[in-house]
């Protein structure tokens, strides 16, 4: 088999494991901190706006460090730091030591997740990067199954016996998994997507020979960030994250505010990314085959009505649910495979993690943003529903933009 798909099963399973623990998590363990410790809610989401804070700012550094000095370090850094984490929290008493836990599993999950993870699969894929890209963060939709996992063992145990357990398994999965990854092809004698090459053609001959590098359109990161593509994906995509953090991190909380009991929560908060795996899968096989330019646009459309049938589940009815699941979970799984895929056939592999990395910060400010907003709306006025309203708003000005962009439109999907 390619070695690069061994790196997208790596990928898939430090995702579930990271994802499904610490970002899909985070839902569970909101309620039971209020009620331990008496914090409000929107001191609570702050802990995750730093999380997105810190991610976003790390992100275009570990863009470059990746580029430079490969994947496997920074996954193995990652995890140790996360479970350093992760193993504060579950001691912390003030909201201190509570915001310093996040910002170290902040800078974990930098190391060890997003832009380090698919800068290693499109390293290895050129021609196939959708699906390939659509199977690693599959990953990161199963990684709901962990959420009823966590909600027991609370209810079990308590919180920080739940988080603790989490930092254990970070030393247990992710950094093991570190090993299997490899920098670039062409430093190990492949070419991207496993194309078979001439030997005859390689520079030098004997041993130790290597492929010449695939001839690609490439941009550098300063030519990047001087196009209008570039700030068009970053724009769009940063309400792509604010609405998903949004979302992930109140969802147990928003059921409850509507008189819906912890287990059925959990089991919606578990369904979000399960729904988003079909949509990873789908939108990977479409990406590679059709514009990936209208494939993105229609994710945004999806993820507008699904968070239209979030907020009117109150008063309309909870069966609003069941196309909330369908339309946000496929659209925002779907998003999360153009994101790379869009990135690299405008602006090549050469740069693809510091580009990428680059986008990943300016998308943090959507995280940083959405739970905070969204706790600030609960606190305010004692409902959630206005804030769902509201934020339908974003998706849909991120679709416009992505569909009348010129140079967009002009890329080429590569063959």
């Amino acid at each position: 088999m390619f070695y690069g798909w061994w790196i997208v099963v790596a990928s898939f399973f430090i995702a579930l494991y990271v994802g499904g623990g610490v970002f899909y998590g985070f839902t569970a363990i909101f309620e039971p901190i209020a009620a331990d410790l008496g914090w409000s809610y929107a001191e609570i989401s702050l802990a995750a706006s730093l999380r997105g804070l810190e991610m976003g700012l790390l992100a275009p550094v570990v863009g470059v460090l990746t580029d430079r000095l490969g994947p496997r370090r920074l996954i193995a850094g990652g995890a140790i730091l996360g479970s350093a984490g992760l193993f504060l929290l579950g001691r912390t008493t003030s909201l201190g030591t509570f915001y310093t836990a996040f910002v170290l599993i902040a800078i974990g999950m930098s190391t060890c997740t997003m832009t380090v993870l698919m800068t290693a699969v499109a390293n290895w894929f050129r021609r196939r990067v959708s699906i390939a890209s659509g199977i690693a963060v599959c990953g990161f939709g199963f990684g709901g199954l962990m959420v009823p996992a966590l909600v027991k063992l609370i209810e079990s145990y308590d919180w920080r016996v739940a988080v603790t357990t989490l930092a254990a398994g970070m030393l247990l999965i992710p950094l093991p998994l570190s090993v299997i990854f490899r920098h670039k092809p062409e430093q190990y004698g492949y070419v991207p997507d496993g194309q078979a090459v001439d030997e005859s053609t390689w520079p030098g001959s004997g041993a130790g020979a290597v492929p010449s590098p695939i001839v690609e359109t490439e941009m550098g990161a300063r030519q990047a960030l001087k196009s209008g593509a570039f700030w068009t994906l970053a724009l769009a995509f940063t309400s792509h994250v604010f609405l998903v953090t949004a979302v992930t991190t109140h969802v147990m909380p928003y059921l409850s505010s509507m008189g819906v009991s912890r287990s059925v929560s959990g089991l919606v908060a578990t369904a979000i990314p399960l729904a988003s795996i079909a949509g990873r899968l789908a939108f990977g096989w479409f990406g590679d085959r059709f514009s990936r330019t209208l494939t993105t646009a229609v994710g945004f459309g999806m993820m507008a009505l699904g968070l239209f049938c979030f907020g009117y589940a109150g008063p309309g009815g909870m069966w609003l649910l069941a196309p909330f699941l369908v339309l946000f979970g496929i659209g925002y799984g779907g998003l999360n495979v153009m994101r790379p895929a869009l990135i690299q056939q405008l602006f090549g592999r050469r740069s693809f993690g510091t580009v990428f990395g680059l986008i990943i910060g300016v998308n943090m400010a959507g995280s940083i943003g959405g739970p905070a907003l969204a706790g600030w709306a609960f606190d305010t006025w004692g409902s959630y529903q206005g804030i769902w309203f509201a934020m339908a708003v974003a998706p849909v000005a991120a679709l416009v933009s992505v569909l009348t962009v010129s140079s967009l439109k002009r890329g080429r999907v590569p063959r």
